[in-house]
C-alpha cells in the first residue's frame, strides 16, 4: 500500500500539461492546451487540458478526469501504478508497506503479465552482466555493435542463456506462475505424453540476445530476440507472440525514450530494426522510433501523430528494399502527416551509417538528403519508367493513388503541378486521374452508405427523439457552480414569500451577502430538496463538506480524494464549456460572455428554475389525484391554485412568460 502522504506529494507536484505531453502534442489555446485524442482516430483536435484546473476531456470519447485518471485510461496503469509511475517521473520517494500475499493474488490477469515481464528484464540483464557465459556471448555482442555499457542499460538490453529452461526455472522459483509465463510467450508449454500432467517447458529465447520493448510510458511490453549461433533453422530475430499485453502492430520500439525528443524537435526519423534505434539514439538523434520489422500500421502511425506531424522513414542504401518499402507510407499520407524519406548509401544502413559517422555528419546528411516523399517517388518511378510507355502509364497511377491519400485539397493540388513537370505529362491527364479516383471512392462509399440506410430504414421509426432531462442538466449545473465558485463571497438577492396589504402573495426581494456554497446549501435545505442523481448526490455532500471545513479547497485536492468513476464526472462538468473554445469564435467575431461576471445572478436562476420544475412536477402529481371524481378534492384544488401563483412569480422574476 502507498502512503497517503506519497500520493498527496505526487499530487501537489505532478503537472498535467507535462504528463501529457509525453503522449499528446499539446498545443497553447488561451489558457487551455489542445490536441488530437489519444482515444480515437481524429485529424481535429478535441482533446483539452486545463492546467489551472488540472484536469482533461476527450470530447471525442467523453472520456477526462485528472492526471491519474489520464494513465489508467490510456496505459491501462492500475491506481497505484500510475502513482508509482508519476513520483519515478517527479523524483518522489515512495512510501509503502510490503503486499501480503493475498493482495498479490488479487492482481489482476493483465497485471500479473506485466510483473512477469518486468521481472523477465531484469533477468536477462542480470544474465548479461553477471554471468561468464552473459559477458563471453551477449554482451561482447552488443560492444562488437558500438554500443557503450551505457547505452546498453539504458535500453535494458540483456541475454537469455542457451538453457532449455534456465529462465523458466529461475520466475517460478521467485513464485511467478507458469500460467502467466505461457500467456506473455516467455515460456513455451508442451503436454508430455509419457508423463501426463507434468507438461514440459522451453524458454522461448533461449540463447539470444534481448531488447525490451517498451510501452509509451516504460511498461515492458514484449521482447524481441536475436539469435547469435549460425542454426539456419531458427529464426534471426524471434518476438514475443500476441498476447493480452503485447499487439505487436499497436507499439513502436523505442517510443518510450523517444517521445520527448520527437515532440520537441517536431519531427520523428523510422528506422527497420532494434540496433537501427539504439545505434542513432547513442549518437545523439533521439527521436527516432522503429516498427520492428513489420509492415507499418495505422495504430503505429497515430502513435506518432499524437507528437508530431512530421515523419522522416530512413531506409537502407538497397535499391530493391527501398522500391519494397515505400509502398506502406501511402498509410501515413492518409493520417495527414507530412512524410520525407531519406536513403543512405549503397551498402549503409541506419546503424552502420550512425556507428560510422560523427553526429554533425549525420545531422548534415539527414538535412541535405531527406526529400518529400510524393517528390521522391514520382522521381524515382520516373527513372525506372523512362522508356517504357506502359510502365510510365502505371507509374502515374501508382503517384496520383498516393496524392489522393492526401486528406489536404491545396496540398494535393501543389503536388499535382509538380510531378506533372517531373513526370513530363500535363497537369490536366494527372487532375483527371485524381478525379477518376475520387469519383470511385465516392461511388463506394455511396455503395456502403445505401445499404446502411436501408437498414436503418427498418428501425428509424421505433427511435424516440432523445429528450432533455431537465433536473439532470440543473443538478449538473449546481455540482459546476459549488466547484468553480463554491468559496467565492457574492451579494445575492434573496427572495421571500409575503402577503401583501390585499392578501396577494408576493415574492419580496432582500440583499444576502454569502458563499456560493452557502447559498446554495441554505436554499436546497430550504425547499428540502435532495439531488436525485446518485452520483451528483455524492460529490454534492463531499463538495459541501469540504469547501465547509477546508479553507485552501482546490479542485485538484478534491479530486485526489475521490474514485475514479466521480473523477470522470467531476472533470466532465468542469470542461464542458471547453469544447467551445475548439471553434474558436473569437476569430469568427463572436465572443461569449465570461459567466464568471455575473456569478450570483447565474446561481439565483439556476436554484429558481429548479423550484420552477419541482413545483410544475409536483402540480402534475397533484392534478392525477383529482381524476377521480368520487372523492372531494377541495384541498387539493387549493394546493394547486397556490403552487401556480408561486409557479408565476418565480417564473416572472425569472422573467419568463407562462401560458
Amino acid at each position: 500500500m502507498i502512503s497517503k502522504s506519497t500520493i498527496d506529494q505526487v499530487y501537489e507536484t505532478a503537472r498535467l500539461e507535462e504528463v501529457i505531453g509525453d503522449f499528446v502534442q499539446l498545443k497553447k489555446s488561451g489558457s487551455n492546451f489542445k490536441g488530437l485524442s489519444p482515444f480515437t482516430d481524429e485529424r481535429t483536435p478535441s482533446f483539452m487540458v486545463s492546467p489551472v484546473k488540472q484536469i482533461w476531456k476527450d470530447f471525442s470519447s467523453g472520456k477526462g478526469g485528472n492526471v491519474v485518471a489520464f494513465l489508467m485510461e490510456h496505459e491501462h496503469f492500475t491506481y497505484p501504478e500510475a502513482i508509482k509511475y508519476l513520483a519515478k517521473k517527479y523524483n518522489i520517494e515512495i512510501e509503502e508497506t510490503e503486499r501480503t500475499d493475498e493482495q498479490k493474488e488479487e492482481a489482476n490477469e493483465r497485471e500479473s503479465m506485466y510483473l512477469v515481464s518486468e521481472f523477465a528484464k531484469e533477468h536477462f540483464a542480470e544474465m548479461l552482466w553477471n554471468t561468464e557465459l552473459g559477458k563471453a556471448i551477449g554482451l561482447s555482442y552488443f560492444k562488437e555493435r558500438g554500443f557503450t555499457d551505457e547505452t546498453i542499460k539504458k535500453f535494458s538490453l540483456g541475454y537469455c542463456l542457451d538453457q532449455w529452461d534456465g529462465f523458466t526455472k529461475a520466475a517460478l522459483d521467485k513464485g511467478y506462475q507458469l500460467e502467466y509465463l505461457e500467456k506473455t510467450g516467455l515460456t513455451i508449454v508442451k503436454e508430455d505424453t509419457a508423463n501426463p500432467g507434468d507438461p514440459r517447458k522451453f524458454d522461448r529465447f533461449k540463447g539470444r540476445v534481448m531488447f525490451p520493448i517498451h510501452s509509451m510510458s516504460g511498461r515492458v511490453l514484449g521482447f524481441g530476440g536475436r539469435i547469435l549461433n549460425n542454426d539456419k533453422k531458427a529464426a534471426k530475430y524471434l518476438n514475443s507472440p500476441e498476447s493480452e499485453i503485447y499487439h505487436k502492430s499497436k507499439v513502436l520500439y523505442g517510443i518510450y525514450y523517444a517521445k520527448q525528443a520527437i515532440n520537441k524537435e517536431d519531427n520523428c526519423y523510422l528506422v527497420e530494426g532494434y540496433t537501427d534505434v539504439i545505434q542513432f539514439y547513442q549518437r545523439g538523434i533521439q527521436n527516432v522510433v522503429s516498427s520492428s520489422g513489420t509492415a507499418l500500421t495505422p495504430e503505429q502511425i497515430r502513435l506518432i501523430n499524437r507528437l508530431t506531424k512530421n515523419i522522416t522513414v530512413l531506409f537502407d542504401g538497397d535499391a530493391a528494399g527501398l522500391r519494397a518499402s515505400i509502398r506502406g507510407i501511402d498509410l501515413i499520407l492518409e493520417q495527414g502527416m507530412n512524410v520525407k524519406v531519406c536513403s543512405f548509401p549503397e551498402g549503409e544502413d541506419p546503424d552502420s551509417f550512425a556507428k560510422n559517422n560523427e553526429l554533425e555528419d549525420i545531422t548534415i546528411y539527414l538535412q541535405e538528403n531527406s526529400k518529400d516523399f510524393i517528390q521522391f517517388k514520382a522521381h524515382l518511378l520516373a527513372e525506372e519508367a523512362a522508356n517504357d510507355p506502359i510502365k510510365r502509364a502505371d507509374t502515374v497511377r501508382d503517384i496520383v493513388n498516393s496524392i489522393a491519400k492526401i486528406p489536404d485539397a491545396i496540398k494535393r493540388e501543389i503536388y499535382i503541378q509538380e510531378c506533372a513537370q517531373i513526370m513530363n505529362i500535363s497537369e490536366a491527364v494527372l487532375f483527371g486521374t485524381l478525379a477518376q479516383i475520387g469519383k470511385k471512392e465516392i461511388a463506394d462509399v455511396s455503395k456502403k452508405l445505401q445499404q446502411e440506410h436501408k437498414a436503418f430504414e427498418v428501425v428509424k421509426n421505433e427511435v424516440a427523439a432523445e429528450k432533455v432531462d431537465v433536473q439532470y442538466e440543473l443538478e449538473r449545473k449546481i455540482i459546476e457552480m459549488l466547484l468553480l465558485y463554491g468559496k467565492e463571497q457574492e451579494e445575492f438577492e434573496d427572495l421571500v414569500l409575503k402577503e401583501n396589504e390585499e392578501g396577494d402573495l408576493i415574492l419580496e426581494p432582500e440583499s444576502l451577502e454569502a458563499k456560493v456554497y452557502e447559498k446554495i446549501y441554505l436554499d436546497l435545505q430550504d425547499d428540502e430538496i435532495e439531488l436525485t442523481n446518485d452520483q451528483f448526490r455524492k460529490i454534492y455532500y463531499k463538495l459541501i463538506e469540504q469547501l465547509n471545513e477546508k479553507e485552501d479547497f482546490s479542485v485538484n485536492t478534491f479530486l485526489s480524494e475521490l474514485d475514479q468513476e466521480m473523477v470522470s464526472e467531476v472533470s466532465s462538468i468542469l470542461m464542458e464549456e471547453e469544447k467551445y473554445v475548439l471553434h474558436k469564435w473569437e476569430s469568427k467575431d463572436i465572443y461569449p460572455k465570461d459567466k464568471k461576471h455575473g456569478v450570483a445572478q447565474l446561481v439565483s436562476e439556476t436554484i429558481l428554475t429548479l423550484r420552477c420544475y419541482l413545483i410544475k412536477k409536483r402540480m402534475e402529481r397533484l392534478q392525477k389525484n383529482t381524476q377521480n371524481v368520487e372523492e372531494d378534492h377541495k384541498e387539493t384544488l387549493e394546493e394547486i391554485m397556490n403552487y401556480i401563483q408561486l409557479n408565476k412569480l418565480l417564473n416572472k422574476k425569472l422573467n419568463r412568460v407562462l401560458s
